[in-house]
């Protein structure tokens, strides 16, 4: 007896399963024939996780995000510090994300070296880091500069985080005499920063340097 056969196709991707089924001769027996191979995996975007803050990939996080907002309270060890015959920046606490020139005889993990400004005058050097610390968004992570506080040989300033309104304290001071600038940045809330506030630090130093004069051995 003539046999009647039957197929059908079906395409996933790059993979063809194929079916065929049908009626013999007596002498043989219903049969089926089945092919497959294993479909693709679809292809995947590359990540464009940024470096500097944790990306929320939930619907509840974003919302966390667009509702909350933490910039901590101002920490009242901001401002020079008088020591009777010389005054100096605060000193970092035991959490690694804080720099600070004031660390230099106490602990050199938070330690970081003062900048020079070379024969430009006290008050041309401080125009130019109060423009560095405004002009800085991009090459500081996106944060959000304002400058807070301004005196005869003092700056202080905030970064503040695109995602969740975190602050970062930064201050300058001048001392009198010298050509030198020491600095102090630390984050209010926390422990690690990923290296955010040595980073800024190091951006901010840069774009001095394009300046003239401005020197460092710094990170």
């Amino acid at each position: 007896m003539a046999s009647t056969l039957s197929s059908q196709a079906i395409i996933r991707g790059t993979c063809v399963e194929a079916r065929s089924t049908g009626k013999v001769s007596r002498a043989g027996a219903p049969r089926a024939v089945a092919v497959r191979c294993k479909a693709e995996e679809p292809k995947r975007a590359p990540s464009t996780n940024g470096r500097r803050e944790v990306v929320l990939n939930s619907v509840s996080g974003l919302f966390l995000a667009s509702v909350f907002n933490f910039p901590g309270e101002t920490p009242k060890s901001l401002g020079l510090k008088d020591y009777g015959n010389f005054s100096s920046l605060g000193l970092c606490p035991k959490t690694p994300n804080c720099i600070s020139t004031a660390e230099e005889a106490n602990d050199q993990a938070h330690f970081v070296p003062a900048w020079t400004y070379g024969k430009k005058s006290k008050a041309e050097a401080m125009k130019e880091v109060q423009e560095a610390v405004v002009a800085c968004t991009e090459a500081c992570d996106k944060f959000t500069p304002e400058v807070i506080k301004v005196t005869d040989n003092y700056i202080y300033a905030t970064y503040q985080s695109p995602l969740f309104g975190f602050v970062d304290d930064v201050e300058f001071y001048f001392p009198d005499g010298k050509n030198t600038v020491e600095y102090r940045s630390a984050s209010r809330l926390g422990e690690s920063d990923g290296d955010i506030n040595r980073k800024r630090i190091r951006s901010l130093r840069k774009a001095l340097e394009k300046q003239g004069q401005w020197q460092s051995v710094g990170f």
